[in-house]
């Protein structure tokens, strides 16, 4: 399959007040055409600061990062955020076509995008409602439908369910299964749930260590459509846990 992103030797390292933090240090990713990655470890240790450099919101030390270039009319990335970040002031289906927008595609065409997009993500009968009047499962989806308007090749997205009650992220979980498998979509997704991300992703990556880097790897054994009981989903769990208690140990014993 395609390569679509290749990350080789990424380092980041930023100053604050004379004081150098090293936060990421000798990463290495390759993602394929198609793939669902999740990527898990503790806080602070360079998860979402991996999709800002994907996204030129933060600057690498070091190394290289290359994404495949889009197709016209498209987005190479699009990166759905731990909360919706909608504009009170614009409807559903303007929300949803505000990067359509900044891309300077013609009203008609945004309209028509933003309304598949909501279709996709069950909303279409929403579209003229405001912001306020959306439960925080709905604004999420919202935000969804927006990266999805903009036929992204890779959809990135930052603990996009953590805010959100256990039956309305469970909800969520299964309908981005349901999106991947109609859309074929590549998703590079952070989370803090290993459950979350067995239960969703093709392969698992364990980031951790100060500076952040790569430690394991697992790949998830377990057919689609996935029973969140299944054998195949509590071994990778079990496996993904015991990677990153063996970090913590590790840890300990180096202090």
């Amino acid at each position: 399959m395609e390569s679509v992103i290749s990350i080789r030797d990424l380092s980041l390292a930023f100053t604050r007040e004379g004081r150098t933090t090293q936060v990421l240090a000798g990463l290495d990713l390759e993602m394929r055409r198609g793939e669902f990655v999740a990527l898990v470890g503790p806080s602070g240790v360079g998860k979402s600061t991996l999709l800002r450099v994907l996204t030129g919101l933060a600057q690498a030390s070091g190394g290289t990062v290359r994404v495949a270039e889009p197709a016209p009319g498209r987005r190479a990335l699009a990166l759905v955020f731990q909360d919706a970040r909608l504009l009170p002031w614009r409807r559903v289906v303007d929300n949803a076509s505000f990067g359509l927008e900044k891309m300077g595609v013609p009203r008609a065409e945004r309209r028509r995008r933003a309304l598949e997009a909501l279709a996709t993500v069950g909303l279409a009968d929403l579209a003229e409602r405001w912001p306020f009047q959306l439960s925080g499962g709905q604004r999420q989806r919202v935000a969804l439908a927006r990266a999805l308007a903009v036929e992204p090749d890779v959809l990135l997205m930052d603990e996009p369910f953590s805010a959100l009650d256990a039956i309305t992220r469970e909800a969520l979980q299964d309908e981005l299964v349901r999106i991947r498998a109609a859309t074929g979509r590549t998703i590079l997704f952070v989370t803090h749930d290993i459950e979350e991300a067995a239960y969703l992703a093709d392969r698992v990556i364990v980031l951790a260590g100060s500076p952040g880097r790569i430690v394991a790897t697992h790949h998830v054994d377990a057919p689609h459509p996935r029973d969140r009981s299944a054998l195949g989903l509590q071994n990778a769990s079990r496996a993904v846990r015991a990677s990153l208690d063996g970090e913590r140990l590790m840890d300990g014993a180096a202090i």
